[in-house]
């Protein structure tokens, strides 16, 4: 049983490397142009002045779908293998995916901040904030990082540092859905009652 798990595992490893090698071999795409980064600029700029939660939804998610997307065509592949194996509770193999993709882009903030989310759920607290770092040195305005952070830190108990971060997250989205509300419960589970 044993030596069969074993060639399994040794199986699915040789084909991880084939894909990469394959992924490797496709034809890569320029980098993110500037008109690329601008249009996150734009988007950025349009979050902190959304005029509603809803509004400021809208425009999150399209920051979101454009940090997914701004690498080649193969690693993009490997981010959304990742995120299918996250929703099925498959953190290693997650962290897999979002490794082999920051392999083939180490600028890829956003492939850091999902392989933090995986290694977070894995019980990797001390990775997962690594990865936190990692994305935020690539992209200091990466706010989705500092939300993550936040809930790592109440998660721990770390009120103070759980308010810190969601006070980071709120200067990028101010009107984000019941994030004033949470900012004012970390805050006095942070400092306590205000008199």
């Amino acid at each position: 049983m044993l030596a069969r798990r074993t060639g399994m595992a040794r199986r699915c490893g040789m084909r991880r490397l084939a894909l990469i090698l394959t992924l490797c071999a496709l034809p890569a795409l320029a980098q993110p142009a500037a008109g690329h980064r601008a249009a996150v600029d734009k988007l950025l700029d349009a979050l902190k002045t959304a005029p509603n939660s809803a509004a400021a939804g809208i425009l999150a998610l399209q920051i979101q779908q454009l940090w997914l997307n701004e690498s080649t065509p193969a690693v993009t592949l490997l981010m959304t293998r990742g995120l299918r194996e996250l929703r099925a509770n498959s953190n290693s193999d997650a962290i897999e995916s979002f490794g082999d993709a920051i392999t083939l882009d180490p600028t890829l903030a956003e492939g850091y901040l999902q392989r933090a989310i995986a290694r977070y759920q894995a019980g990797d607290i001390d990775g997962a904030i690594s990865d936190i770092e990692a994305t935020l040195k690539q992209d200091p305005r990466h706010f989705t990082a500092f939300a993550t952070l936040s809930q790592i830190a109440e998660g721990r108990k770390d009120w103070k540092g759980a308010y810190a971060a969601w006070r980071q997250f709120m200067q990028f989205d101010p009107k984000a859905e019941g994030g004033a509300e949470r900012l004012k419960e970390l805050k006095r589970k942070a400092f306590g009652e205000e008199t």
